[in-house]
């Protein structure tokens, strides 16, 4: 778990990176005397920003394959400037937009003996699940839970996701990973 001080670290970070793209510059460096050394080890994030509680951007890693603080501020640029579903952020937005930041557990395949049997394990609201097949892959955050509460519903979404017919979560061959987030947003940790 990160503390208070991690958050608004990492979610400054994350809209300053926004900030300077935005204003046409890199993204800053980070200044390892003035970050936590915990922020500095490996970390798998998602950064999710929205404006009036509508998605706007949401870009993330599932492994986690360099520093958090890292991660972080490059998914907070993806999110904002290259999340297909969406155009650039523009400068007009800026000041709307809200940040979630989600810090991913390592991702475990969870075993399962068909359909019904998955649908029984999986825990909404607690579980992001990463379904693959034959080399479609695609994630839900918990959160989205909230949104899609029926398992049915949610995993036919997340096969759409994938590229793949609705029902294709009940097919031979599909593989389902799980995972948890720690999630917070500028409004919780000002």
């Amino acid at each position: 778990m990160t503390t208070q001080e991690e958050r608004r670290i990492l979610l400054r970070v994350a809209r300053e990176a926004i900030r300077s793209r935005l204003e046409g510059r890199p993204e800053p460096r980070l200044d390892r005397t003035a970050i936590p050394p915990t922020l500095w080890k490996p970390g798998a994030s998602f950064v999710t920003l929205t404006i009036g509680g509508r998605l706007r951007g949401c870009i993330g890693s599932l492994q986690a394959y360099r520093p958090l603080v890292e991660d972080v501020q490059q998914n907070a640029i993806a999110a904002a400037f290259h999340d297909p579903r969406f155009p650039p952020l523009t400068p007009a937005e800026f000041g709307r937009i809200e940040i979630e930041i989600s810090i991913l557990s390592q991702p475990q395949p969870l075993a399962f003996e068909g359909p019904e049997e998955l649908l029984r394990k999986l825990r909404p609201g607690v579980d992001g699940v990463v379904l693959h097949y034959r080399g479609r892959r695609a994630t839900f955050l918990p959160q989205v839970w909230e949104q899609l509460p029926d398992p049915r519903d949610f995993l036919g979404n997340l096969a759409y996701k994938a590229g793949l017919p609705p029902d294709a979560w009940r097919w031979p061959g599909v593989q389902i990973e799980t995972y948890q987030v720690e999630k917070f947003t500028e409004d919780e940790v000002e």
